[in-house]
């Protein structure tokens, strides 16, 4: 397997393009998204813990949903630096699967969480009479019960995929597409289809019934008015998600393994195949950023609690009155200097 595998600096007339990408843009990107991701989940955590009553169903896959964030972020710092000292791995085997394996099960669990969480806004918007039951705490650890159990399953062969690997007085932890083309191939397309395509069928179904669902007439209340345009900013977060964080990550892997498997791609097209992958990979774990807005448009008030437990709407209130009476007083103001 080292013989179709590049380490290091390029040879010849080859480019070391994914080497200083490896080097340089992977860190900065892990260790950004990294500070942004812990904070914010553990921040939303104790909203939801401190502040959110009662839970329902959505707060339930909310709160997996960060968990499964914060896990994986926790364990970004050794990825990080792994490839600032150039792709030297110090951790061991296990060390090794288990980094690769949380990257992928934070990236498919949050999939079908983001899944879990159109169906039930399809089912509370399409068929409004069942939004009660549905509710309930119970349908939530359910879904999200279903969601771990599938999320380790589909993660399962990885274990027996990834692996360290010696070349040049040095241990290398490989990404799931770098390792051997002939086992990852089939596993690949298997991850894309099931975990990524499938999912973005039923969330597309499900948020064009509930596109469709608001734009019918109703009640031009203030509340729905709220309510509609909350719902139509939750679509559009959740879609921009599935685009521009997951659908290029799986594209290029494809093409990664793809290029890996072809005896006669030229080292110059490989490279570039594989920079353009690496530049992917921060991408899809950028969607622990989007889960950040996703909470505040999830409609179980937690807006409302997180201004609450850190006093922010006091402070609002405060500066609202300011602004109020700084915009009465001008009025007499200038009256008075006319006379």
């Amino acid at each position: 397997m080292s013989s179709v595998i590049y380490y290091g600096n390029s040879t010849g007339n080859c480019t070391n393009v994914d080497y200083l990408l490896k080097r340089y843009y992977l860190p900065v990107m892990y260790g950004a998204i990294c500070v942004v991701g812990v904070v914010g989940n553990l921040t939303s955590l104790l909203v939801y813990v401190v502040q959110v009553r009662p839970w329902r169903s959505c707060s339930i896959i909310m709160v997996n949903l960060a968990i499964t964030d914060l896990f994986y972020m926790l364990s970004m710092p050794f990825l990080v630096y792994y490839y600032t000292r150039g792709d030297s791995w110090m951790l061991g085997d296990f060390g090794c699967r288990f980094m690769r394996f949380g990257f992928h099960f934070n990236l498919y669990g949050s999939i079908l969480f983001l899944t879990c969480l159109a169906i039930f806004r399809y089912v509370a918007v399409v068929y409004p009479l069942k939004a009660t039951q549905l509710q309930r705490k119970r349908w939530g650890i359910t879904a999200c019960v279903v969601v771990w159990i599938l999320a380790g399953a589909q993660m399962a062969p990885m274990l027996q995929m990834i692996s360290t690997v010696q070349n040049r007085n040095k241990t290398y932890c490989l990404d799931l597409a770098s390792n051997d083309p002939a086992e990852v191939w089939w596993y690949g397309w298997m991850l894309t289809a099931l975990g990524y395509l499938l999912p973005l069928v039923v969330v597309c179904v499900c948020y064009l019934s509930i596109a469709r669902e608001l734009s019918r007439p109703a009640p031009l209340t203030g509340n729905w008015a709220r309510a509609k345009a909350r719902a139509r900013r939750l679509i559009v977060l959740v879609l921009t998600c599935f685009i521009v964080c997951f659908l290029p990550y799986h594209i290029l892997r494809a093409l990664r393994i793809y290029t890996r498997r072809t005896p006669e791609v030229s080292c110059l097209l490989d490279r570039w195949v594989h920079a353009v992958y690496i530049i992917s990979r921060p991408l899809a774990v950028l969607n622990t950023v989007f889960n950040l807005a996703l909470y505040t448009l999830a409609g179980d008030q937690f807006k409302k609690a997180f201004l609450s437990l850190f006093k922010c709407d006091q402070a609002l209130v405060k500066l609202r009155g300011l602004v109020t009476v700084e915009l009465i007083s001008k009025p007499n103001t200038q009256t008075t200097s006319g006379r």
